[in-house]
């Protein structure tokens, strides 16, 4: 049971623990070497573990179902895509201290996308659509709608009014709070997802974008895999593009207005909540998010 102390838990993760549940647990890796990568994302501390292999293990109770879910599903995903994903190998168990479930998977190669290489890139603005367009269409595995979603199940923008709000108040002279308050209300006030309903990835940002010669390569990070209404997978277009990249990546993916509307209003609520947390801290976090702040504003 997640008590509220442990919510807030942050156990410590260094390189001797990870060898310890690595040799523990999956023997046959004992003797292949491990190399922390930097700088990591904020949902879980990454290992490089040999050539071939890579080992993330969750940071806070927030990511700690991710290991199970990208498991289960990336296998079934993964040959329905035309970019690649990570290949999930073992799910580890808690040991040494380490209370949680985490993961070793195959090593994809690259390097994370920047908006100074592809924010003008109309070509990678219709890949990423066409990402979109295939996970949204995946259905042979599909949990039967009305069945249940679990960890599947989409959130909505109500869910995070309250936050929103104070988060708008909080920046207020840093941003302009007017103008994120009319877009909120109309990201709210949009009609919403009337369709069946679809796959989403649920973070899709740049930093979850790899690259291999310029080229995108790989999408990574499924932890906010699931169904329903895929408008927070337009978080992309105010992360990475530019104008003109983004006007190519809503036409090839032919985002009606209320969809893009609401896909403005993830974008702005997971930039002031990114903002909010991290960007006194950390000055590549507030240049991201100060970004995708500025570039759903103007939509």
């Amino acid at each position: 049971m997640v008590t509220e102390r442990t919510a807030d838990a942050r156990p410590a993760i260094d390189a001797e623990l990870v060898r310890c549940l690595v040799d523990a647990q999956f023997p046959q890796w004992a003797e292949l070497p491990l190399e922390l990568l930097e700088p990591a994302g904020s949902d879980h501390v990454i290992y490089r573990l040999g050539e071939e292999l890579s080992v993330r293990l969750p940071r806070h109770v927030g990511a700690i179902g991710q290991a199970e879910k990208e498991f289960e599903w990336l296998p079934r995903l993964a040959p329905h895509l035309p970019l690649a994903v990570p290949v999930p190998v073992k799910v580890g168990r808690p040991g040494f201290g380490y209370p949680w479930p985490w993961a070793v998977s195959r090593w994809l190669d690259g390097e994370v996308a920047t908006v100074e290489a592809l924010a003008g890139s109309a070509g990678t603005a219709v890949a990423l659509a066409e990402f979109l367009t295939a996970l949204q269409q995946f259905a042979s595995e599909r949990v039967p709608v009305g069945g249940v979603l679990g960890d599947l199940a989409a959130g909505s923008l109500a869910d995070r009014d309250r936050a929103t709000r104070a988060a708008i108040a909080e920046v207020d002279g840093v941003f302009d709070a007017a103008a994120m308050t009319e877009l909120w209300d109309a990201a709210l006030g949009a009609p919403g997802w009337d369709r069946p309903p679809v796959w989403f990835h649920g973070d899709f940002h740049t930093g979850n974008l790899l690259t291999v010669d310029g080229r995108l390569s790989a999408v990574i990070d499924f932890g906010g895999l699931g169904i329903g209404d895929p408008a927070c997978d337009l978080t992309i277009a105010f992360t990475l593009m530019s104008a003109g990249s983004r006007a190519a990546f809503r036409a090839a993916l032919g985002v009606d207005d209320a969809t893009w509307t609401r896909g403005r209003g993830w974008a702005l609520a997971t930039a002031l909540n990114a903002y909010t947390s991290y960007a006194a801290v950390n000055p590549r976090v507030a240049a991201q998010t100060t970004r995708q702040i500025t570039e759903a504003l103007i939509g």
